[in-house]
């Protein structure tokens, strides 16, 4: 959902120039292989081999794309088990990157990644992760925002803004609610070109 909000919304708006980071809840949460959680978390670990392959060999610009469909079919067609190769031919990718789905070699630049994200935000957070370079130049990360349903219009921007505005004040760490509904996902997007 905060991707939606971000890509559909902000970024046009507030001349945003994004790359797309790997965070794998396998590595983060660590579940055990008895675990309903397993499965899924594993699933999405392969997606992100793929898409570190497709990073290392034509650079970020395919990486949204391919994370956009990833994501559509999971979340707007229900589908549990993800075809890699068919996502890659929907977007326009050579479907020989779908042999990385199960090369542990591309593990060592998600983690490094990862790392990264959350080095700028701590331990204790999941994901999403927004990461940005104040005008002084120090680099700033935020965990959040976590939403339901993606804001439009002007509610997009005042979320936008005021997330910006909070990080900047020195010693703001957190803001959090209890969540009581699950994310309302809209209509399956296009993918971007």
């Amino acid at each position: 959902m905060t991707a939606r909000w971000v890509v559909d919304e902000v970024a046009a708006e507030r001349d945003l120039n994004i790359t797309w980071q790997p965070i794998s809840l396998l590595f983060k949460n660590e579940p055990a292989e008895d675990s309903p959680y397993y499965g899924r978390v594993v699933g999405s670990h392969r997606m992100l081999r793929v898409m570190e392959a497709v990073r290392a060999s034509e650079g970020d610009g395919p990486t949204f794309p391919l994370y956009w469909e990833f994501a559509s079919r999971i979340h707007h067609d229900g589908q549990a088990d993800v075809d890699v190769a068919d996502t890659l031919a929907a977007v326009g990718l050579d479907t020989s990157y779908a042999a990385a789905a199960d090369d542990e070699a591309w593990d060592a630049e998600i983690r490094s990644r990862m790392d990264a994200g959350l080095e700028l935000v701590g331990q204790d957070v999941g994901t999403p992760i927004i990461a940005w370079n104040r005008p002084d130049g120090q680099r700033l990360g935020i965990f959040g925002p976590v939403i339901t349903r993606a804001p439009t219009g002007e509610d997009a921007l005042k979320l936008w803004d005021g997330m910006m505005m909070m990080c900047e004040v020195d010693g703001f760490w957190e803001l959090k609610k209890t969540r009581t509904e699950r994310p309302e996902f809209g209509d399956r997007p296009s993918i971007p070109t």
